[in-house]
């Protein structure tokens, strides 16, 4: 058998590439590899459904929405949906999923046959809501359009022209002319109030997927508090019973508490009085504590001296001992 340093070096590039480019080609492709069905359904407005939004079923997610094309005067989704029975009247529902503006796409299987596989659901059993988004959007445009001068101008008209009329009506219209009035004074703060509003559901749009997951974050801790509360109420009851026995304690033992606590008081005072001495105290006993521990730094045993203990004129000579062991000092009978 030919060693593998031996083969052809080109021919195992090119399969290795082969093999690379393919399981490229499986990772993008995967959903058709796994299976599923496609379909398509007509809508009169995309209403902000895009590609890779959720298909679900009675709440269940059973796929995603593949394309999102315009087909004449409609607009016509794609999707694809993994085991799941379609009836041949399955009506199709473009739905909120957040209050930000995300979409998914809902179906709901009706029908005694079965939707065959690249069918259209037509317009008139589909349906689309209305973009909060671009409802902000259009109404901060349609107010910058309107002539607050002429509005005025009109109410007062009608004002005048009903002015004989009963009294009920004609504050009605007085209040509707001040009404007016207001708004075309305050014009400009108003615009700017609706601009500022559309730029704040703008940024809200864009930050939809991390308020989803601030969401479903705080979710889990309401759960996790959820599943610790009959720990924090046994915490809770236990605290209370302490707190009613250290009450009780300190009314039972009262008489014998006060004098202690006055005696302590007592101690205090002393120390208080004599905080200057206790801190020369301690000034003073640091070189004895750093000379002490000197002494203690060269092993098991003191390394000190001590002064006089041989009477004066003798001079100690290392090595020299009696007989009985004792040393002798220098010049004495030897």
């Amino acid at each position: 058998m030919t060693p593998f340093r031996e083969r052809n070096q080109t021919v195992i590039g090119a399969i290795g590439i082969a093999a690379i480019l393919t399981v490229l080609a499986a990772s993008f492709n995967i959903d058709r590899i796994i299976g599923g069905e496609e379909y398509k359904a007509e809508f009169s407005e995309a209403a902000g459904l895009a590609p890779n939004d959720e298909v679900r079923i009675a709440g269940v997610k059973v796929g995603k929405v593949l394309a999102v094309d315009l087909a004449g005067d409609r607009v016509q989704v794609q999707f694809r949906v993994n085991d799941a029975e379609m009836g041949n009247r399955t009506r199709a529902d473009i739905r909120i999923k957040t209050v930000l503006g995300r979409k998914f796409l809902s179906l709901s299987p009706d029908g005694d046959g079965t939707l065959e596989e690249g069918s259209v659901i037509p317009l008139g059993r589909t349906s689309s809501p209305y973009d909060i988004t671009q409802a902000f959007g259009d109404l901060s445009t349609t107010v910058q359009e309107i002539d607050d001068e002429q509005l005025a101008e009109s109410f007062r008209v009608l004002a005048d022209t009903f002015r004989d009329t009963p009294e009920e009506v004609r504050a009605s219209l007085e209040g509707l002319s001040r009404l007016s009035r207001a708004i075309a004074a305050r014009d400009q703060q108003l615009g700017a109030l609706l601009e500022r509003t559309r730029g704040v559901s703008q940024v809200l749009a864009e930050r939809d997927q991390d308020l989803t997951a601030f969401l479903a974050d705080s979710s889990l801790v309401l759960q996790e508090v959820q599943r610790r509360r009959e720990a924090i109420s046994r915490l809770l009851e236990t605290t209370t019973q302490l707190s009613e026995q250290l009450i009780a304690l300190v009314r039972e033992n009262r008489a014998e508490l006060a004098p202690a606590l006055e005696r302590l008081r007592g101690v205090v005072e002393v120390l208080r009085k004599n905080q200057d001495n206790l801190d020369r105290s301690i000034e003073r006993l640091a070189p004895f504590v750093r000379i002490f521990s000197d002494n203690l730094g060269n092993g098991r045993w003191f390394d000190t001296f001590v002064q006089n203990l041989l009477p004066p004129g003798g001079e100690f000579v290392p090595g020299e001992f009696g007989k009985d062991g004792s040393s002798r000092p220098a010049g004495g009978p030897r």
